[in-house]
């Protein structure tokens, strides 16, 4: 068996948001539209801080799917278009998806975007790997955990590009990974824990 998984260290965490854009070039994702985004805690604006000046903080936790063993998704998607794979990925057939946007409403972490419109791209084409596949209007998609990468046992780009180390990536069915280890750390938590989805993401603080 395998499960794929990210484990992110928070304390890492610079909030430079190079894995939002690593993604965004590897998956050919279009203008005005992220799969992975940077969050601010506590705060509603981008990049923003919390508390008064000049006492302030500022905690970034990094958003996508968070490929849950329960996905909620996956239940209310009326065709199917929604399954997990066997390695523990949440993905989306864009064959079945009929733009519904069941699943968008059901995930509890606001992991997925719509395309209302014709996707555009600013160079005027395609960009990142060649292997992903395009969508188009009224398409639903979502961080893949970069299958076309992981497939041949790289790691996700949103991985491979931290400047700082904040990712981990690896099988938490291998229990001497550096990911399951980390796991086993006493900070390590996952992200309404409560919603019993279970996520393959989890985050060390």
């Amino acid at each position: 068996m395998t499960k794929l998984a990210i484990g992110i260290d928070l304390h890492r965490c610079i909030g430079c948001n190079t894995c939002a854009l690593a993604c965004k070039m590897q998956n050919n994702v279009p203008d005005g539209m992220l799969w992975n985004r940077v969050l601010t805690e506590n705060c509603e604006l981008f990049d923003g801080a919390e508390g008064t000046y000049p006492h302030l903080t500022r905690t970034y936790v990094p958003l996508a799917c968070q490929h849950c063993s329960n996905a909620a998704c996956q239940r209310v998607c009326p065709t199917g278009a929604t399954y997990t794979d066997e390695k523990g990925r949440v993905q989306i057939d864009y064959q079945k998806c009929i733009g519904c946007r069941m699943c968008m409403a059901a995930c509890p972490y606001n992991a997925r975007v719509f395309n209302w419109n014709d996707p555009v791209r600013s160079t005027g084409a395609n960009w990142g790997d060649g292997r992903v596949p395009t969508r188009e209007k009224g398409m639903m998609e979502k961080c893949t955990l970069c299958k076309e990468r992981t497939d041949t046992g790289d790691e996700p780009m949103c991985v491979h590009c931290c400047p700082t180390d904040a990712r981990v990536f690896g099988d938490l069915d291998d229990p001497d990974s550096e990911i399951s280890q980390l796991e086993r750390s006493e900070s390590a938590q996952r992200l309404l824990e409560s919603k019993g989805t279970r996520p393959a993401v989890f985050y060390v603080s």
